[in-house]
């Protein structure tokens, strides 16, 4: 019999549907008999995200057995929106987030515009079944769990969506697309766009730290601070500091912070591992339209990175004035959701 992990609950015998309960400790099944009632484990994230209105949270298993957690907010259905079919909206997080940070501002605002949003947790990460491992994955083994879910659970080619190394594991699933390897090209299912938010560039985060070194040393050393040594986690300050603007409030930014502490269980990646990949492979004829977005107060991706970005595309870069690295969290998060409503909706014009 397979075993689907739901919840805080496993239960035998039960195939692709995942149930959850918030109300009871003890969830009781009476399709088959006997009842069969099994304890729930507590949460992944001891700080959790409530959801909003309309938005619920889903699990989607992997070939592996292992299961992401997917939020889901489908578009309004009262909205005034043309009557055309508009591409569903896939968001991958980056380092020490996951789902929640896409579902806070950006999901109301996207489904209120008449889109289908998806945010996936990476394993490991949120609400997500993390690998027996010491680091949940790699570039192609996170792009494949992305494909995976598209396979199976959206029914239309969608746009991509990727904050920071999210981004990255965008590019990577954007190379295979274009990859003269049929067999690995067929893994992924095609892309209506990709929109690459704040991303580290297709050289890897490695050139990122050593012009700060040279050019901004006391910056170097608060990011290498906050993030490696995940100092974020502390300081109220450099967390603000390093992912959000001067103005957000500190109750905003500590709940934020208590969000991401609880939000990653393993790396990403191995980065020593990362790095000797890179770049990643560069795609002469890109099958897919590509929008890099960049934030003008970002701490983490300078300006020589956003272009690094665009440059590999093609594309000239977008940088919004005043926004800090969380541009879909951060105090004036409504500037870069209008310009990506903008290309999205000019994609078929």
């Amino acid at each position: 019999m397979a075993t689907m992990s739901m919840v805080g609950v496993s239960v035998s015998g039960f195939h692709n549907h995942h149930f959850a309960s918030s109300n009871s400790n003890i969830l009781t099944i009476s399709s088959w008999k006997p009842v069969v009632a099994v304890l729930a484990n507590k949460n992944k994230m001891r700080v959790p995200f409530e959801l909003k209105q309309g938005q619920s949270r889903i699990f989607h298993e992997l070939p592996s057995g292992l299961s992401m957690e997917v939020i889901v907010q489908k578009k309004k259905k009262n909205v005034e929106v043309e009557e055309e079919k508009k591409s569903p909206l896939v968001f991958v997080h980056g380092s020490y987030h996951a789902a929640w940070c896409w579902a806070e501002h950006w999901f109301p605002f996207f489904s209120a515009s008449g889109f289908d949003c998806y945010a996936l947790s990476l394993l490991a990460q949120g609400e997500s079944d993390a690998p027996d491992d010491s680091v949940a994955g790699t570039l192609k083994t996170h792009a494949r769990d992305i494909a995976d879910f598209i396979h199976h659970k959206v029914q239309s080619p969608p746009i991509l969506i990727g904050h920071s190394f999210g981004g990255l594991i965008i590019q990577y699933y954007i190379s295979a697309l274009g990859s003269d390897n049929h067999d690995e090209e067929n893994r992924y299912p095609k892309l209506r766009g990709a929109i690459l938010v704040c991303s580290v560039p297709p050289s890897g985060n490695s050139g990122l730290v050593w012009r700060y070194l040279f050019t901004k040393p006391i910056a170097a050393f608060k990011v290498t601070r906050s993030l490696a040594a995940k100092a974020f986690q502390t300081s109220l300050p450099l967390c603000r500091e390093t992912f959000f603007s001067a103005t957000m409030e500190d109750h905003i930014v500590k709940r934020y912070q208590e969000l991401m502490k609880e939000s990653s269980r393993l790396p990403l990646f191995d980065l020593r591992k990362l790095n000797a990949s890179l770049p990643v492979p560069s795609v002469p004829n890109c099958p897919v339209d590509v929008l890099v977005l960049g934030a003008k107060d970002d701490f983490i991706v300078d300006a020589e990175g956003l272009n690094e970005t665009a440059k590999f595309y093609g594309v000239t870069p977008v940088c919004v004035e005043a926004v800090a690295h969380d541009m879909m969290l951060d105090v004036s998060w409504e500037k870069g959701a209008e310009v990506i409503l903008s290309w999205v909706n000019g994609l078929d014009k």
